[in-house]
């Protein structure tokens, strides 16, 4: 049982910041480093497991920024640093950032889809001489969703970077959905660019068509599935789609093999 990738293992939380209402990220004690948008399944006994993207690594400790919508949800907020938590893991594919090395790169994201992509922007933080440019838009549906504020404050310092709310007028945000603000981009041309978009399906869906509208080659774009999934090993099929399953083939697609799939 000890070498059974399905057993979860206890991992002690470290600490807990709470970035709204109902998300906020767990910092827990973990040697296993993952790759860039990939994912563990948490769990905790008698209640449940789901699948959390790492939204941030470092010596000895992986962080997951979770929203309370559900019992296992609810039951991990209850926690407190000190308290221990199930994970196993990571699984999944990785964002490909090793092409991204020496290009421009535009990154999307939409609400909670920003957390997937948090390893990787802080990578090209630490790290800016990887790639030529790096440009974020973050959108969010008001300013109580916001997440990461610090964060975005610190890239700001070194990214073009936009950050949008979908109705509501604030000062340093701009109005509307992500779409209506990829071209203002300085761009110059997207033929060069590589794009990484995580959000909601319908959001990466017209973000994806908005960017190849405006010159994008759909084989630059990349995307993130976020996918209900039980297993993490292709076992259950629960998340398959066709002949795709998410958790083996995902969860991030190249946006020319996965623009069929993003509605199913």
């Amino acid at each position: 049982m000890e070498n059974n990738v399905l057993v979860p293992k206890p991992h002690r939380i470290l600490s807990m910041l709470k970035h709204t209402a109902t998300e906020c990220t767990f910092r827990v004690a973990c040697d296993t480093e993952p790759g860039f948008g990939q994912f563990f399944m948490l769990s905790l006994p008698k209640v449940g497991e789901a699948p959390i993207s790492a939204s941030g690594k470092g010596p000895g400790y992986v962080e997951f920024t979770i929203r309370n919508v559900g019992l296992l949800t609810q039951a991990i907020f209850d926690l407190v640093p000190g308290n221990s938590i199930f994970l196993r893991g990571p699984y999944g594919n990785q964002f490909p950032v090793k092409r991204f090395e020496n290009k421009d790169l535009l990154i999307i994201c939409g609400g909670t889809g920003m957390a997937p992509v948090m390893t990787m922007i802080n990578h090209f933080y630490d790290h800016p001489e990887v790639c030529k440019s790096v440009n974020i838009i973050s959108g969010f549906k008001n300013e109580e969703a916001v997440l990461f504020r610090d964060e975005i404050a610190k890239f700001k310092e070194r990214f073009h970077m936009i950050c949008t709310l979908d109705n509501e007028q604030v000062e340093g945000f701009e109005t509307g959905m992500v779409t209506a603000h990829i071209n203002k981009i300085p761009i110059k041309s997207f033929d060069d660019y590589n794009i990484v978009i995580v959000g909601p399906p319908v959001m990466m869906h017209f973000a994806a068509l908005e960017c190849v509208k405006c010159g994008a080659k759909e084989s630059k774009i990349w995307v993130s599935f976020e996918r209900k999934m039980c297993c993490g090993v292709g076992k259950c099929g629960h998340c398959k789609i066709n002949d795709t399953y998410v958790c083996l083939d995902g969860p991030v697609f190249n946006y020319s093999d996965a623009k069929d799939k993003l509605m199913d």
